[in-house]
């Protein structure tokens, strides 16, 4: 079974292509590659390696899940996706150009929403288009990114005032007002109680085959990346090398009790050293 082998918008792109109940563009999503990466952190004066020749890609609209041990180094590798560091050895890539810096068109979903206790929901969402100077005629973006994921009802309140789920979805919404090409997910239902969090899993699925953008999700739920993803990469201890690629060609909506997902986990279980 181990191979070592997508919201209603406003829609800005043109949905062409339906596989496996993912309807997308493969001009929604952006190609990732990163080739060759190691990186480590500097400890008293020592070199803490965290990363370990890590090669991979990212297709355009695909959904990918990294799984392995807390702490191996998945985080720091969205870290370098984001831009928000660079690798110490290796490159990487989005369509083609080296990644410098961050982008609006990587947004990075953290385990905390992090929002801004004083700004209402709405103003919260609106932090990127504020940021971009471009907040005029944002309105409608963001209403409509509220909307995506239920929360227009609740524009005008505080973030006091909602749940844990109901503010990682304002956080979502704050994402997906950039129209963002990649989203990269740092364990973002990690802090959720397991019935939001199966709710939050179905409302991320939803959004990614509706818009078709590329997905980095890290998880140390193998249930969970099983369900979401197209592509699980498993990695081993720290510093981190990938140890197994697994493809989930299971198609949408997906049952977590389907014979294909449960062979799968038993082989990620298996690569992870937890098959006893």
């Amino acid at each position: 079974m181990v191979a070592a082998t997508a919201r209603p918008a406003p829609p800005t792109r043109a949905h062409d292509q339906t596989k496996n109940g993912v309807k997308a563009s493969a001009a929604n999503g952006v190609r990732i590659d990163v080739r060759h990466v190691s990186h480590h952190f500097a400890l008293r004066g020592q070199h803490l390696p965290v990363l370990d020749d890590v090669s991979l890609t990212v297709e355009p609209g695909e959904f990918v899940a990294l799984l392995g041990p807390s702490g191996c180094g998945k985080s720091t590798l969205l870290r370098l996706v984001a831009g928000l560091e660079k690798p110490a050895h290796g490159a990487l890539h989005a369509h083609g150009e080296p990644i410098a810096g961050p982008d609006p068109s990587r947004v990075v979903v953290f385990q905390d929403p992090t929002l801004f206790p004083w700004r209402t929901v709405r103003d919260n969402v609106g932090v990127g288009p504020q940021a971009q100077r471009a907040i005029r005629g944002a309105r409608e973006r963001i209403d409509a990114a509220l909307e995506l994921v239920g929360l227009l009802a609740f524009a005008d309140a505080f973030p006091h005032q909602l749940s844990g789920g109901m503010a990682q979805r304002a956080a979502l919404a704050r994402a997906l007002v950039n129209d963002p090409q990649l989203l990269v997910l740092d364990e973002p239902f990690g802090k959720l109680d397991s019935l939001t969090r199966i709710r939050m899993q179905s409302e991320l699925v939803r959004l990614w085959q509706s818009a078709g953008f590329s997905v980095l999700f890290v998880t140390h739920d193998v249930e969970e990346a099983l369900y979401l993803a197209n592509r699980v990469i498993v990695f081993s201890e720290r510093p981190a090398r990938i140890v197994a690629q697994v493809r989930n060609d299971a198609p949408y909506p997906r049952h977590r009790d389907d014979s294909k997902l449960v062979a799968l986990r038993r082989d990620v279980l298996a690569q992870l050293g937890l098959d006893t």
